[in-house]
């Protein structure tokens, strides 16, 4: 009677007061799919999408792509970054994404000092983990010490598919060119110029350089080897890493599982 009152004293139906708005399942679906294809086509805005979305088969409206468009703060950026292409040995143009563990693996190295003296670090890392599976530090990494490098890692976690690196002296000399391919391992080498292409490993390094290298100061170049080790465990097993939602690429209930 209480409800009777009130909804005759404001003017409004019982039936509105005691509605329950019914959750359209496939709501989380469209706006999964709305993120995606802005994700995919940067410079689109809520129309294009919403007219992907219905050649796809989805019952959408402008309106409800908008509203999903909104919430999520989705917008057309002023300007675009360019997309750098990988190249083949012949020429074709591809842009080699990995796909599962062992899939591309790339590699580069980063360089510091210690008392006045240079030493450098080879990262090799898997991209589709991002776990960096060696940091190798030493005054000096030359050609023939990188299939050394290389074949330890295949021995212990796999022969990967592909090798991403840029077009160092050490990555372009003739045993290391022709070695993997032996082993069924393709080379990808980035464009002159482009470290951007390479992109996987170059983040990695510049999460390494800063705060970690730039926060060290080293004095002898075992006290690098450890140095670097440690940070290299932490940054596998305890480093929030944004492209894996937060979560480490090795975390150590994993480490323990294996």
């Amino acid at each position: 009677m209480l409800q009777v009152s009130e909804c005759r004293a404001i003017g409004q139906f019982r039936c509105s007061y005691r509605y329950q708005p019914r959750l359209d399942p496939s709501q989380g679906r469209v706006r999964t799919r709305i993120i995606a294809l802005a994700k995919e086509y940067g410079r689109y805005g809520y129309r294009a999408v919403t007219d992907l979305l219905r050649r796809e088969g989805w019952d959408v409206g402008k309106d409800r792509a908008y509203t999903i468009w909104r919430q999520e703060g989705l917008h057309v950026p002023q300007k675009q970054p360019k997309r750098g292409r990988l190249w083949l040995a012949n020429s074709s143009c591809v842009r080699k994404r990995p796909e599962r563990l062992n899939h591309v693996w790339s590699y580069d190295f980063v360089a510091d000092r210690t008392d006045g003296r240079p030493f450098r670090i080879l990262n090799i890392l898997d991209e589709y983990t991002r776990e960096c599976l060696t940091s190798v530090v030493a005054r000096r990494i030359r050609s023939q010490d990188v299939p050394l490098i290389l074949a330890d890692l295949f021995l212990s976690r796999g022969i990967p598919t592909h090798i991403r690196s840029d077009n160092g002296p050490e990555f372009i000399a003739r045993e290391l060119r022709h070695w993997p391919t032996q082993l069924n391992v393709a080379p990808l080498y980035i464009e002159p110029g482009s470290p951007w292409e390479n992109g996987y490993c170059e983040s990695l390094n510049g999460k390494m350089r800063e705060p970690f290298l730039n926060g060290e100061l080293f004095y002898t170049l075992k006290g690098a080897q450890i140095i670097t080790e440690r940070w290299r465990i932490h940054d596998n097993t305890v480093r929030p890493h944004s492209s894996l939602g937060g979560q480490p690429p090795a975390p150590e209930t994993l480490q323990l599982a294996n």
